[in-house]
Order: C-alpha cells, then structure tokens, then sequence
C-alpha cells in the first residue's frame, strides 16, 4: 500500500507542476513548454535514477516510487510531445515539426547526459 501512496503523491506534485510550467511556458503555436517539461523531465529522471544506483543508495527506498514514477511519469509529456508534432505534420508546418522533433530529442538526451553528469560530482 505505501508503494501506491508514494507514486499518488508524487505523481499528484508532478502533475501540478506540469500544469504549471506549460501554462506559463506555452503562450504561442510552438509548445515551448512541453518541450521544457520533457528536457527538464530527462534531466530530472536521469538525476535522481544515477545518485540513487552510483552515490545514494538510501534514495533507492520510496523515494524510487515517489519521484522516478510518481512525479516525473506525470510531470513528463511524452504524449503530449507526439500529439503536437502530429499535429504540426497534419497543418503542413513541416519546418516547425522537424525543428520541435530535433529540439526536444537533443535536448531531451541533453538533459539526460547532464543530469547523470551532475549526479556523479
């Protein structure tokens, strides 16, 4: 039952967090804020996943379900991402599309290198 409380409750932080950074991030066509919410999310995952295998082992307990799963799979937009690149493809904006699928792979990937990166100093 703890497993279950710890991923609601993270997962209930993320999803207002998510909420909040695309309100503030998203004010025109290009959904800016979902491609911070899922470079910030990489970064985020990658993190906390490195310090709690390589230097924190503590963090391995419910914390694992707390953050990894709970805040981090309802903060991230994987779906949200997908759906506003098929829609840009659908409208013709091709450029927009290409450069929303290049940003959000290089920086999603960016933030997954430095957050194990900064986990590991």
């Amino acid at each position: 039952m703890v497993p279950i409380v710890l991923v609601a409750t993270g997962g209930a932080l993320g999803a207002v967090a998510r909420y909040l950074v695309g309100t503030v991030l998203n004010r025109g066509s290009w959904p800016v804020g979902t491609l911070v919410i899922n470079a910030s999310g990489c970064f985020l995952i990658a993190l906390f996943l490195t310090l709690a295998s390589e230097r924190a082992p503590w963090l391995a307990g419910g914390f694992r379900y707390f953050f990894p799963i709970g805040f981090v799979g309802a903060y991230t937009t994987f779906s949200t991402y997908e759906y506003e690149l098929w829609r840009m493809v659908s409208l013709g904006e091709m450029a927009a599309a290409f450069g929303y699928f290049v940003a959000s792979n290089v920086l999603g990937f960016g933030g997954i290198l430095l957050g194990a990166w900064v986990a590991r100093r």
